[in-house]
């Protein structure tokens, strides 16, 4: 990583997201597609959910893009999850950095598919691209997910279905329901069809115009040392938890946690006390 270093933080980093089943490789295919034709060199990293019985993974997300399985310019990485929360994997932001520093002008992110809480793809990506379809839940659903509040960009795939309209208007009087600050970033709605390369044209074009509003507010360093400041924390918590595994084998969390059971101690009290074990 600190080889790295010096030669990454120059792509453009875009994440796709959305629920399962709302086109989102398809969908990541056609943009490959689009953005060669614009002599763009891509990297995509396609998280896929690990089993949480076998912790095997099927890493099915390229084999709907092998139409760039013998392109030079082209690098397809599928990745699992591993168990780790908010949609990607732990070493996500560690493969991203391979992929910059090796010349990729676009990173494509595509996630495992958000719930209704994973939605740390925001915090890794330049630009956030929310997938929706038709007949994939109202406006409602979309709000639930938290998905309007991470998109900077919201698609409509399968819009040649019935009902790709009425999905348009309910997200759109969904984002309106938000309080934006004057100059802020108002996310645009497109209509897609993946399966057939249609409207992906329009989707870059609205990414270009997010990538300049992005420079010329300083809202891109903003987002990128928020970024690094996260994988920075993340590093050090799982340095501590590999800590609390010595710990464990101490015996002294087992007490702490004994302590707490029987009411003898609270959570907070042990925490400190896990904490000054690391001081001492």
């Amino acid at each position: 990583m600190a080889a790295l270093a010096p030669h990454a933080g120059h792509a453009q980093i875009i994440g796709i997201t959305g629920s399962p089943g709302v086109g989102k490789s398809t969908s990541t295919n056609a943009l490959v597609a689009e953005l060669r034709k614009r002599d763009k060199r891509v990297g995509v990293l396609a998280v896929d959910p690990s089993s949480p019985f076998s912790g095997g993974a099927l890493l099915g997300d390229r084999v709907r893009m092998q139409d760039h399985a013998l392109d030079p310019e082209v690098y397809i990485r599928s990745m699992a999850s591993r168990g780790h929360l908010g949609g990607l994997s732990w070493t996500t932001p560690q493969a991203l950095r391979v992929l910059d520093a090796a010349g990729c002008d676009v990173i494509l992110i595509e996630t495992v598919g958000v719930g209704q809480s994973e939605v740390e793809i925001a915090g890794l990506a330049d630009t956030t691209m929310v997938l929706l379809a038709p007949g994939m839940g109202d406006g409602i659903q979309a709000a639930k997910a938290g998905i309007l509040e991470i998109g900077d960009l919201y698609v409509v795939n399968k819009a040649d279905r019935d009902g790709a309209d009425q999905v348009r208007r309910d997200l759109r009087s969904m984002l309106t329901l938000g309080e934006r600050p004057e100059g802020a970033w108002r996310p645009p709605i497109v209509k897609t069809v993946a399966s057939k390369a249609e409207g992906l044209d329009e989707v870059v074009e609205e990414i270009e115009k997010h990538r300049a509003w992005l420079e010329s507010s300083g809202q891109l360093a903003v987002r990128r040392t928020r970024r690094a400041r996260d994988e920075i924390e993340a590093i050090a918590v799982t340095a501590l938890r590999a800590r609390w595994g010595d710990v464990h084998g101490r015996s002294e969390l087992d007490d702490l946690a004994a302590a707490v059971a029987t009411g003898e101690s609270d959570p907070y009290r042990a925490a400190d006390k896990l904490l000054d074990s690391f001081t001492e």
